[in-house]
């Protein structure tokens, strides 16, 4: 059994006992988050929602918050003399599928 869910303008295939990096989420670690917005969700017969399955829900646990690894951002604009570099660390909540319904 397995569920696509929206999380932070992405979407995620996910079943029991994977683990996911999703966009940072207000909640400390042991707590538990069920995510109604479920796009798919395959129980033998795959169901599709428009835009959600009623009725359909994902708990997750919340397992630690981190930082993912620096990204550079770096543009140049050739014979303008011009260029910028940046750098990102995007953060993130572990969290951990508990249960699909």
């Amino acid at each position: 059994m397995y569920a696509i869910i929206k999380n932070g303008g992405k979407q995620y295939k996910v079943q029991e006992g994977d683990y996911l990096n999703l966009d940072l989420i207000d909640a400390s670690p042991k707590d538990k988050i069920s995510v109604e917005e479920v796009l798919a969700i395959n129980a033998g017969e795959l169901k599709i929602g428009t835009p959600f399955v009623e009725g359909a829900k994902v708990e997750l646990e919340v397992i630690a918050h981190g930082k993912d690894k620096k990204i550079i951002i770096f543009k140049k604009r050739r014979r303008k003399d011009s260029k910028l570099k940046q750098g990102f660390r995007r953060q993130f909540t572990r969290v951990k599928v508990t249960k699909v319904a």
